[in-house]
């Protein structure tokens, strides 16, 4: 699809779009000031609650690399998956808020978290708000022979109870997520098909064994580009320069918004300076060209973001998805 950007330079065109490219000078200035006041621990450890390899991995890996020397520390990333990022976050809930222990995950860590049974920690107390690094949108897509040209005609013919069927990465994943607002705010039923991952789902939707799917930009562009599924808009507010052809959600149901953000937290209870100051450090490193280069390949930008603003990003994420787990009855299996 013409839409979807595939070219370094137009790839930099777009962050340099956006605005956030001009923050390069601000982090450069911003290491030239590290905080030498603070005690910071002789080793930092970055959890991430997936597996290596992922978008959460990646970027925790060139943020250990670049932090590190800013504070004059070493930093390495330990990964503990398990149950949809709970794992790894709860491992860090229960670590001294010395700075010693960080955690990198992402936006489904409000989502999986609203519909975890007897979470041994509290997500907003537990764990630290400290930076927000990145966002981006998901798509809205369709296999290559559906009938549906739009969102608005798709979204008609579920109209027809059980009509659409939708696959997801999992009971409680942002995707699910997604795609139940959606149903809730357009006033429709769609069923719900789950898959252990995205790829399958994906999967099923090229050779029409579901209808939809709401899945991120890295992980359907591929196929949106080869014809394999046919994109149908973005879940963010406005349109992506990612791929500017495809209308906003929104456009057809007004007030629909979700992206993808990824961040960083401190067990709860960090003093307030020790938070300031990483904010302000982590805040240089994703202006760097090198992160947004990264987050390009995400479809996503650099985001930044005050602690006090990715808290309430937060909050607001967790109270959302529990309101739509409650009255789309979404329990952990």
């Amino acid at each position: 699809m013409s839409s979807f950007i595939n070219t370094r330079r137009a790839v930099l065109a777009a962050i340099a779009a956006t605005g956030l490219a001009g923050l390069a000078p601000a982090g450069a200035q911003a290491q030239a000031t590290a905080t030498p006041a603070i005690a910071w621990p002789s080793q930092i450890t970055i959890v991430v609650p997936f597996p290596p390899g992922a978008s959460n991995d990646t970027f925790a890996r060139i943020i250990a690399q670049k932090l590190g020397p800013r504070l004059g520390v070493s930093v390495i990333v330990d990964n503990k998956p398990g149950a949809s990022g709970n794992i790894g976050a709860g491992f860090v809930s229960r670590a001294q808020p010395n700075g010693a222990t960080l955690l990198l995950t992402s936006s489904s860590f409000p989502a999986s978290a609203a519909i975890a049974p007897n979470l041994p920690f509290d997500p907003l107390t537990g764990l630290t708000p400290v930076a927000q690094l990145a966002k981006g949108p998901m798509i809205v897509a369709v296999g290559p022979e559906s009938p549906y040209r739009s969102l608005a005609e798709l979204l008609a013919a579920a109209k027809d109870k059980g009509k659409v069927t939708f696959g997801t990465a999992g009971v409680g994943s942002i995707n699910q997520m997604a795609n139940e607002m959606l149903a809730q705010m357009a006033k429709v039923e769609m069923t719900h098909v789950s898959y252990r991952g995205i790829g399958p789902a994906i999967t099923d939707l090229m050779s029409g064994q579901i209808q939809m799917t709401i899945a991120s930009f890295p992980s359907i562009h591929g196929q949106v580009k080869a014809g394999k599924v046919r994109a149908l808009a973005v879940t963010s507010p406005a349109r992506s320069p990612f791929a500017p052809d495809l209308p906003p959600v929104a456009q057809t149901v007004p007030g629909y918004s979700v992206e993808l953000w990824w961040g960083i937290y401190a067990p709860g209870g960090m003093a307030a300076g020790m938070i300031e100051a990483l904010n302000r450090e982590i805040g240089a490193i994703v202006a760097e060209k090198e992160m947004q280069d990264r987050f390009a390949q995400e479809g996503a930008v650099a985001s930044a973001l005050s602690a006090a603003e990715f808290a309430k990003i937060t909050a607001n994420d967790l109270a959302t998805w529990r309101a739509i787990a409650k009255e789309r009855n979404i329990k952990a299996e």
